[in-house]
């Protein structure tokens, strides 16, 4: 389970340091093996250990292809997915492209989101944040299921 907020700085050759909190669990779950793919919602990047890669790209595959919308997603997702695997000393290279996308510079974002993570640009990420912030205080209302939580 990742979770979590951690700002981190990309070096001149588009590598990250994975925070040493989840390096042993990203280890014992993948072996270090990770998949990196575009948001097709915002401009950042998805991060998945292999396993739970896989289990989205069969269901990603077996959408129909003679749909626009699902071929659209297939394409994007799948298409830019990225194997990537984390080096003895936790780092992951992004590939130019993926950087590119979310337009990440020296200062990122990683951000937890359970079974993934996700890799902003650190401007992007605070923006963004301040966003859905003063959408709550603004009176945004909450989906319907999220009303019956309690916290």
């Amino acid at each position: 389970m990742f979770r979590g907020v951690n700002p981190i700085n990309l070096d001149a050759k588009g590598r990250m340091a994975i925070p040493a909190r989840y390096r042993e669990q990203i280890s014992g779950c993948c072996e270090g093996h990770l998949v990196a793919t575009i948001d097709t919602e915002e401009r950042c990047l998805l991060l998945y250990p292999l396993p739970e890669w896989e289990v989205i790209q069969a269901k990603i595959e077996a959408l129909p292809s003679f749909n626009p919308a699902a071929r659209r997603i297939q394409r994007l997702l799948i298409g830019h997915a990225t194997d990537l695997d984390m080096d003895a000393n936790g780092r992951l290279l992004l590939p130019a492209p993926l950087r590119e996308y979310a337009e990440l510079d020296k200062k990122i974002v990683l951000l937890g989101q359970g079974r993934k993570f996700e890799i902003w640009s650190e401007a992007h990420w605070l923006s963004t944040r301040d966003q859905y912030l003063e959408e709550v205080e603004g009176g945004m209302a909450l989906p319907e299921e999220m009303q019956t939580l309690s916290l």
